[in-house]
């Protein structure tokens, strides 16, 4: 086969372009010691390379999370425990209270160390972290979690909102710690109470402490209100609401102490009570006692209420009871209230919203939040000064304005918050009761309360904390999985972009003796022309 001289040229020059541009990248390839810089030099290796960064990047990501998660762990942590040091030193001075022979003076003393106790849990519990956002208001952390009410009690005003962030593949964790979860689940150990129908102080009975909260939810509320009576001088009788006698599950049947009973705890469907009986010099116990009741029931459920900034008037919501409760009502009026009540308004909270002014005043109910699709639960017109939605009786004051809002919030009595386990605490202590034997037994009955919720709000924060540790063990198991995964990561990444130093070392010294060859061989069969020949 005959080669044209061109033909020669063309085809000597391509070779020698390839295999120049082959040593030129396997030195670039020696000098950066990476192999794969596009795509096109190994489109199965740059496909693996991009998930691996997409995976390395997760992995970053990942760990920026953690250490944001443990930062605002850490943080909650130290506040918690704080307030559980704190609440335990409120418990003692509870506890030193109750003795005999403290007097007013002393209890007061103790009422003033409670009130720095009680300012320094309300700074732990709005606790901030370092970007300014408050640690327990859930997903609402520009808004302090716990403020004061005029009447002295607190209000949670975060919500229940886990701030959830990805620690690794599939994998979330929380990092924050609710005030709903933390201080607004703790037992309420007093949430019942008794009325008597002869208020002389002969005879005292306290309001209760539940004392099996299983027993109290399965039995108690199906039968109240209940009397409890005197039937002689040693014998009480209690029945329910339908009038049927339940004697036989009071403690010892109802058998008690005429003239010995102080502090004698009389039990019944998880509520323990104290009697106490205090005849005086020539009191007859059979001619006292003998009729004398009380009504014992679930204490009524309470509403913390608040205007809205925006609104035009300055009318406020001056209170709010369960119609149930309105002694000003017919019994047909306040069973039709308490039916309603108990299934239409809102547990989470409401908004009282006046919807209209003309010819009369109309207002509204609505569930919390109130958004443009939120439709009223109940609406009625302003009566007096008062209106009846959803079961609940609200007073407003002044002459409220369209558009006007009030925000509701029901407290049930069964959970009770530590700052007002606190202020209860300091209220009764600062109440006089030297001399006083009936303002003794209340006090006694208070601290008794205020000892079982201190207990139990000292359960929540640890159940809160125990989370917490929980939740930190998740992320340092995490944490080893992560760093796991980033070193396999590296390691595969490496071996498909980075060079063997060995392999392309002896490509490139191939490559340039392909080179010097063909140089070579081109220079000598360029010579074998025939005019080289005349």
């Amino acid at each position: 086969m005959r080669i044209s001289t061109s033909q020669y040229y063309e085809t000597s020059a391509a070779n020698y372009s390839r295999t120049y541009g082959n040593v030129v990248a396997s030195g670039e390839e020696a000098s950066s010691g990476i192999k794969v810089n596009t795509a096109a030099d190994d489109p199965v290796g740059a496909a693996r390379l991009l998930q691996l960064g997409q995976q390395s990047s997760m992995l970053t990501q990942y760990k920026s999370n953690m250490t944001a998660a443990t930062t605002t762990m850490t943080a909650s942590e130290t506040a918690l425990t704080s307030i559980t040091n704190a609440l335990q030193r409120a418990r003692e001075l509870a506890l030193s209270a109750s003795n005999a022979t403290y007097t007013d003076a002393d209890r007061q003393a103790n009422a003033e160390e409670l009130s720095q106790i009680q300012s320094q849990v309300l700074g732990l519990m709005n606790s901030q972290d370092a970007s300014g956002n408050y640690l327990f208001s859930g997903s609402k952390s520009s808004t302090p979690p716990y403020t004061v009410n005029a009447d002295g009690s607190y209000s949670y005003n975060g919500d229940q909102t886990s701030t959830n962030v990805a620690i690794g593949q599939g994998l979330s964790i929380a990092t924050n710690t609710t005030g709903w979860d933390a201080f607004e689940q703790a037992t309420n150990t007093t949430r019942t109470s008794t009325t008597p129908s002869v208020s002389d102080g002969k005879v005292t009975l306290s309001g209760g402490i539940v004392s099996n909260s299983a027993t109290y939810s399965s039995s108690f509320t199906s039968g109240a209100p209940y009397t409890i009576s005197y039937t002689s001088a040693t014998q009480l009788k209690i029945t329910d609401n339908t009038g049927t006698d339940r004697t036989s599950e009071l403690t010892a049947n109802g058998v008690v102490s005429a003239s010995t009973a102080a502090d004698q705890t009389v039990s019944f469907r998880g509520v323990d009570l104290t009697l106490n009986v205090n005849l005086a010099t020539g009191d007859d116990a059979s001619t006292v006692l003998t009729g004398r009741s009380f009504t014992f029931a679930a204490t009524p459920d309470t509403f913390n209420t608040a205007r809205v900034s925006t609104n035009t008037s300055t009318s406020q919501i001056t209170s709010a009871i369960t119609g149930a409760s309105d002694s000003t009502a017919s019994a047909a009026t306040q069973a039709a209230d308490a039916v309603a009540y108990t299934s239409k308004f809102p547990a989470n909270g409401a908004v009282v919203k006046v919807t209209g002014t003309t010819p009369t005043t109309t207002v509204a109910l609505y569930a919390s939040p109130l958004t443009a699709n939120s439709q009223p639960i109940d609406s009625q017109t302003l009566t007096g000064g008062s209106v009846t939605l959803a079961g609940v009786k609200f007073s407003i004051s002044g002459t409220p304005a369209t558009g006007d809002q009030f925000t509701v919030q029901s407290n049930t009595h069964t959970n009770q918050n530590i700052l007002n386990t606190l202020n209860d605490l300091r209220t009764a202590l600062m109440t006089p009761t030297d001399g006083d034997a009936v303002a003794t037994q209340k006090l006694n009955a208070q601290l008794q309360s205020a000892i079982g919720n201190l207990a139990s709000g000292s359960d929540q924060v640890s159940t809160a904390l125990s989370s917490i540790g929980a939740r930190g063990q998740a992320v340092d198991a995490q944490s080893t999985t992560n760093t796991t995964l980033t070193t396999n990561n590296d390691t595969n990444q490496s071996a498909i972009r980075n060079s063997d130093p060995a392999e392309v070392m002896t490509r490139l010294t191939l490559q340039q003796t392909m080179l010097s060859a063909a140089q070579l061989a081109f220079s000598r069969i360029s010579q074998l022309g025939l005019f080289n020949k005349l």
